[in-house]
């Protein structure tokens, strides 16, 4: 009796792992984890060259963890063993407080402030020198400065970031957005702040700037729902947001000019074909543009403003846009600063520089 129980214990697991097998050599590759926003590694080239030098093994353990059959399901259980059973207080980074999640926070990096300080520096130095420019900085704090440290998780000493990033970049003019901030103005799975809550950070920046961007606004919001970067990251299931986005005279008349492949192409304030999207929020401004202009026809000012920015600034921009003929969006996570003269005109111009505490903490991203 054993050896018939041992038997088929053996059958089934073999015919488990011929099929599991099978099913991973015949199932197509997927491109993209929609769940994850991220590409998925395709099957690597096989040849003498990549198995001698171990990047063939290399690359085909990523593979099969990436395109293994059923793979969502399977992040969802380990996720599932790992907070529910395990009690750990965070899943794959991500961490569940007060409704929202978020990510552990990394260790300041000085090296970060450093590098990021130089590079405004040196762009201002290179473009906005003897131009008549007034040049400003703010910084938008991750969601953990007020999640994080209360609800017992690591957190970053935002305080003591901010202070020391204001003290490297002392030159310019530092507009203080944080007593303005607070959880709610954040997506519950979503580390970006709502552009209907914001209207009051708008109208605060252009004050300091000396203009006026004071508005009254239709809230629209979109019917799919917004299921933000960490609901994938946390691989269990979540209450999801909604997207809303505001409209007026002066944003539906403005003039939005993309510079996606370095030919000017006029495109709209929000792109209502990335709405629908893998990454919903993308509507605002299209996303990872490295040059964009917004031009106000009817502005009551000639001011122009050169914003230096990063996806914080994307829902932001189309808020000042009543307080300026001209604003030029500059991202230089995807366009070097060594081009910025070619295509950014600094006279008489305003200057912001506003990141997130997040991209200033890992600011090798942005392009010398």
């Amino acid at each position: 009796m054993n050896k018939v129980k041992s038997i088929i214990i053996t059958v089934i697991f073999a015919v488990f792992i011929f099929s599991v097998s099978a099913a991973c050599y015949f199932k197509p590759d997927t491109d993209f984890s929609y769940s994850e926003r991220r590409e998925l590694l395709k099957r690597p080239k096989l040849s003498v060259e990549t198995v001698t030098s171990g990047e063939f093994m290399n690359n085909f353990e990523t593979y099969t963890a990436d395109q293994f059959p059923m793979r969502g399901v399977m992040r969802g259980i380990k996720a599932f063993f790992v907070e529910k059973i395990l009690m750990q207080y965070e899943n794959n980074g991500v961490f569940r407080a007060e409704g929202h999640l978020s990510k552990i926070d990394n260790e300041e990096n000085p090296y970060m402030l450093d590098y990021a300080s130089n590079l405004f520096t040196q762009i201002v130095d290179r473009y906005a020198k003897d131009k008549n420019t007034n040049i400003y900085f703010s910084i938008v704090p991750d969601k953990n400065y007020f999640l994080a440290a209360k609800n017992g998780y690591p957190s970053l000493d935002y305080e003591g970031f901010i202070s020391r990033m204001k003290e490297k970049t002392s030159s310019m003019k530092y507009i203080d957005v944080v007593p303005l901030l607070s959880l709610n103005d954040y997506y519950t799975t979503d580390s970006h702040w709502k552009q209907e809550n914001i209207t009051d950070i708008a109208e605060h920046l252009a004050s300091e700037m000396g203009t006026d961007a004071k508005s009254s606004y239709t809230t629209n919001t979109l019917t799919n729902s917004f299921y933000g970067v960490y609901s994938g990251q946390y691989a269990l299931p979540v209450e999801p947001d909604s997207i809303k986005y505001l409209t007026n005279d002066t944003i539906n008349n403005c003039i939005v000019t993309y510079y996606d492949t370095g030919m000017p192409k006029t495109g709209n304030m929000y792109n209502m074909k990335k709405a629908e999207g893998k990454d919903p929020y993308e509507m605002f401004l299209s996303g990872s543009t490295p040059l964009a202009t917004i031009e106000n026809p009817a502005s009551k000012t000639d001011k122009e403003l050169v914003m230096f920015r990063d996806s914080f600034g994307g829902c932001l921009a189309p808020l000042l846009a009543e307080g300026y003929k001209k604003i030029t969006l500059v991202d230089i996570r995807y366009m070097s600063s060594s081009f910025i003269g070619n295509f950014v005109n600094f006279e008489n111009a305003d200057v912001l520089f506003i990141y997130s505490t997040a991209l200033l903490n890992n600011s090798t991203a942005l392009r010398p």
